[in-house]
């Protein structure tokens, strides 16, 4: 069976997962079980430990296993984003979000996943427009708030996609868990900006698998201090 926490494989008569150590349910069925179709409950944890360096690597790890097709996303992100700026950027950051998740949960990935972030449209749409404008006024507040609104706001996609929350609920959870350490999660965000020059310096084609590593990262991140909620993506 595995892990209704991080999707590990796991012994049929296992009681606690060894990957994360969590309890498994008892009665729980020897296959994936399906996507949940409602939104999932979440209660942070009481203790968050911000592991900069180490999800960074992690990121770096996946994208390096099929750089190919992450660099021709990256391409189509930017293209589709550009064409219609805010609009379409929540989605395709979803999609870039499940593309990841997969290949951590049945390591491979498929180009169409990189759209699957369309099945939430309308909830991405309203957060990336809220989040742009929480913001840009944290950024009008002498910079620093604006860091920090954007930590805060790091896995609302990721609860959207994968506990099929609504925006705000989904922005709601991810700022319950990153204020568990606010400076920790606002180095994370600040440690991708060194990340994204190296990329640039490479003639920009460096951006290509840097910005995927951010993505990767991020959903490391949440793999381990929430866990997926299903441990499939179809």
């Amino acid at each position: 069976m595995y892990c209704h926490h991080c999707g590990a494989a796991v012994d049929n008569n296992a009681k606690f997962c060894p990957a994360c150590g969590k309890t498994l349910n008892a009665g729980a069925s020897g296959g994936p079980p399906p996507l949940p179709a409602a939104p999932v409950p979440f209660t942070p944890p009481e203790r968050v430990e911000v592991r900069v360096w180490h999800w960074i690597d992690e990121g770096w790890k996946i994208v390096k296993q099929d750089m190919g097709n992450f660099a021709l996303m990256t391409i189509v992100m930017v293209l589709l984003s550009g064409m219609v700026p805010l609009i379409l950027q929540g989605a395709m950051v979803a999609g870039f979000h499940i593309v990841v998740m997969r290949k951590m949960l049945v390591g491979r990935v498929e180009f169409g996943d990189l759209f699957k972030g369309f099945n939430d449209f309308v909830p991405c749409l309203v957060a990336s427009l809220l989040i742009s404008l929480f913001t840009f006024l944290g950024i009008l507040a002498c910079i620093i708030p604006g860091l920090v609104i954007a930590a805060m706001y790091f896995f609302t996609y990721l609860f959207i996609v994968d506990r099929k929350m609504d925006f705000w609920p989904a922005m709601q959870a991810s700022h319950e868990l990153v204020k568990k350490d606010y400076v920790g999660f606002t180095l994370l965000l600040l440690a991708f900006i060194p990340l994204h020059l190296l990329g640039a310096l490479a003639c920009l084609v460096g951006l290509l698998w840097t910005v995927p590593v951010q993505y990767a990262a991020i959903t490391v991140a949440y793999k381990e201090l929430v866990g997926f909620a299903s441990p499939r993506v179809d």
